[in-house]
């Protein structure tokens, strides 16, 4: 397999595409510099474009370690019995990062807002990983034997960005704990006492 990246012995290109992860969460696409990236990860900033190019790179790069991040996290939850016990880990696993997004928002929500607002290609790019996510629950509800499997993942996608938002917004984790709650109960009045 070709790598089209240069290689990092040393973990220079890791340290970078992780402290543009963080940075760019906490601080949106367009606010740190290259230098405040390059600094964070411990990193010459004059090396910043040996592994990246542009700028655009660096946050393609980004975008491709939050959708492996969210395949890590669905695979994990794939070793569960169930797909009501797989929806409700899910669901889980945003409120155990309530307080993060109190503070900066969902991190995967944010990206894609932010990047729907540019015109670079990397807004569709980033859109793939809400998909990857629509994909996973649809196929957790049709396990649940529902027609409306897609819609059903959607509400449960909807709610759960609409309350990231409103946590965000008003800075109160617990919106959307409150919200998670309710959706654990919506799952269990779809999956039935079988399941």
């Amino acid at each position: 397999m070709t790598n089209s990246h240069p290689e990092s012995v040393d973990g220079k290109r890791e340290r970078l595409v992780r402290s543009a992860t963080d940075l760019l969460y906490r601080h949106g696409v367009d606010s740190p510099t290259l230098a405040e990236i390059a600094h964070a990860g411990g990193v010459p900033p004059g090396n910043v474009y040996y592994y990246f190019k542009t700028r655009d790179e660096l946050v393609g790069s980004v975008i491709d370690a939050r959708a492996a991040g969210l395949r890590q996290l669905l695979d994990s939850l794939d070793r569960r019995s169930n797909p009501r016990a797989r929806l409700k880990a899910l669901a889980r696993a945003w409120v155990a990062n309530r307080d993060d997004i109190a503070a900066h928002g969902c991190p995967i929500g944010s990206l894609c807002s932010e990047l729907n607002k540019r015109d670079r290609g990397l807004d569709q790019r980033a859109a793939t990983i809400i998909a990857t996510a629509a994909d996973w629950l649809t196929d957790q509800f049709r396990q649940l034997r529902h027609e409306e499997a897609r819609e059903l993942a959607m509400t449960m996608l909807a709610t759960v960005q609409g309350a990231a938002l409103l946590t965000n917004t008003l800075r109160d984790p617990s919106i959307l704990s409150t919200q998670i709650r309710r959706l654990e109960r919506w799952i269990d009045s779809l999956a039935g006492p079988d399941t």
